[in-house]
C-alpha cells in the first residue's frame, strides 16, 4: 500500500517535470521500504545516549560536577522529496528523548502522511504519546514559515536538502539551525595510486547512486598519473553512462579516445548534479588539488586515493571538510554506513554537530552540580 501511494507522488512529480535526480529521491520500492525499515530497527538496538556522561569530577570543595547528554527538545525537519527522511528522522528523534516535527515537500506530501500515519499507529499500542511524531498540516510555504517562527516551541530547525532550501531556512528561521550541507564531493587521484583501486572507488562514488549527497561531483587527477588513470577509467566511466565536464587535458583525452567531454567552467567546479555528471580536472600536484577543494568543495566529504603515507597525512590534515577518507568511495560517509543506525543529516557547518548526525548529535548537554552545603566565598572580601 505504501508503494501504491508513493507512486500517486512520483506520477505527479514526473508530470510537473521533477528532474530525474529528484525523482529517484521521491520514489519507494519495497526493496527501499525494507532498507527503511531495517534502518529503524538498527536505531533501536543502539544504545539511548540520554544520561550518558560526557565528563565527571569532584572540585577541590567537594562539589561533584557531571556533564549529562540530555534531549534537544522539539525538532522541526524541513526537507525535500525523501520520504525515507520521514522515518528516519522520527527514529532517530523518538531514540534520543526528543520530539520531531516533519515537513517534507509538497511532491512527497502523501507518502509522508502514510509513512507517519504507520509510526502514530505504532506508537499508539506503546506509553509513549503519538504526538511525539507529527507531520506539519500543509502543502503551501505558509507552513514552513510558521514552522521556522515557532521559536519558543521549537527548540531546533534542521534543513535538509539542496542548496536554495538550505539557505531560505538559514536566513528566515528564527528557531535556531543546525545547518546540513549540499555534497560537493572530490575525489583525488594521487600520484602514487593504484590505477585500479582509483577506478573502483570513482566509479562506486559517481555510479551507484547519483542522486545523493555523498556522491562524488567532481574527481581530480595528478599530472604525473593522468595518462594511465584515464587509460583505465575513461572507458569504464563511459559504459556507466557518465558524461564529463573536463579542463582542457581532460578534453583532449576525450579526444584521443573518441569520447565526447564537454568543457567544464566554473558553474561545473561548484555543481551538485544530482545526475552521472561529473568535472575532470588535472592538477600539477597534491597542493593544487587541495587548493581546487578548498575554493569548490561544500565540506561534505573529499577522498584521496594513493599509496603514499606522506600524500595521505597531508591531505587528511590540509582538507578541511566534514568527512576526509583515504582509499574508500565518497558514499560511506552516511549515518548508517559509520554505524549510526540511521542519520538525521550530513551537517557541514561547524557548531555543534558535523558530519553525519545520528542519536548523540541530537542531543545537547547539561551540568548536574551535587553539593553538601557548600556556598562560594568573596576570592578578596571587602575590609569592614
Amino acid at each position: 500500500e505504501l508503494v501504491e501511494i508513493n507512486q500517486q507522488d512520483v506520477v505527479a512529480a514526473e508530470a510537473a517535470g521533477t528532474a530525474p535526480g529528484l525523482l529517484d529521491r521521491l520514489t519507494l520500492t519495497r526493496d527501499r521500504l525494507q532498507d527503511i525499515a531495517n534502518a529503524v530497527r538498527q536505531v533501536a538496538e543502539l544504545d539511548d545516549p540520554v544520561g550518558d556522561i560526557i565528563r565527571g569530577y569532584r572540585l577541590p570543595n567537594g562539589l561533584r560536577i557531571r556533564q549529562v547528554r540530555v534531549p534537544l527538545g522539539v525538532i522541526g525537519m524541513i526537507y525535500e522529496a525523501r520520504p525515507n527522511v520521514t522515518v528516519d528522522a522520527a527514529a532517530l528523534a523518538l531514540k534520543s528523548g526528543n520530539a520531531v516535527l516533519l515537513r517534507g515537500s509538497a511532491s512527497a506530501y502523501e507518502s509522508n502522511r502514510a509513512l507517519v500515519e504507520v509510526m502514530r499507529k505504532a506508537l499508539a499500542s506503546t506509553a509513549i504519546p503519538p504526538d511525539v511524531i507529527q507531520l506539519v498540516p500543509g502543502r503551501t510555504h505558509a507552513a514552513v514559515e510558521e514552522l521556522m517562527r515557532a521559536r519558543g516551541l521549537v527548540d531546533v530547525i534542521i534543513p535538509r536538502g539542496g542548496a536554495s532550501l538550505i539557505r531560505s531556512v538559514v536566513e528566515g528561521s528564527t528557531v535556531p539551525v543546525i545547518e546540513t550541507g549540499v555534497g560537493n564531493c572530490h575525489v583525488y587521484v594521487d600520484a602514487a595510486a593504484d590505477v585500479g583501486m582509483a577506478t573502483r572507488i570513482l566509479l562506486n562514488a559517481k555510479v551507484q547512486r547519483p542522486s545523493v549527497c555523498n556522491a562524488a561531483e567532481t574527481v581530480l587527477v595528478h599530472r604525473e598519473v593522468a595518462a594511465d588513470f584515464w587509460r583505465v577509467a575513461l572507458p569504464a566511466l563511459t559504459e556507466a553512462g557518465v558524461r564529463l565536464h573536463g579542463d582542457p587535458a581532460v578534453m583532449e583525452v576525450g579526444r584521443q579516445a573518441g569520447v565526447s567531454v564537454v568543457p567544464a567552467t566554473d558553474e561545473d567546479w561548484a555543481a551538485e548534479y544530482y545526475s552521472l555528471d561529473l568535472a575532470a580536472r588535472e592538477v600539477a600536484d597534491i597542493g593544487e588539488a587541495i587548493d581546487h577543494i578548498r575554493r569548490w568543495s561544500s565540506g561534505h566529504t573529499e577522498a584521496i586515493i594513493t599509496d603514499s603515507v606522506a600524500a595521505s597525512t597531508r591531505f587528511l590534515s590540509e582538507v578541511d571538510s566534514a568527512a576526509v577518507m583515504v582509499n574508500a568511495s565518497t558514499r560511506f560517509s552516511d549515518g548508517e554506513q559509520f554505524g549510526f543506525g540511521a542519520e538525521i543529516g550530513i551537517s557541514t557547518q561547524k557548531l555543534h554537530a558535523r558530519g553525519p548526525m545520528g542519536l548523540r548529535e541530537l542531543t545537547s548537554a547539561k551540568f548536574i552540580v551535587i553539593g553538601s552545603g557548600q556556598i562560594r566565598e568573596p576570592a578578596n572580601p571587602e575590609p569592614q
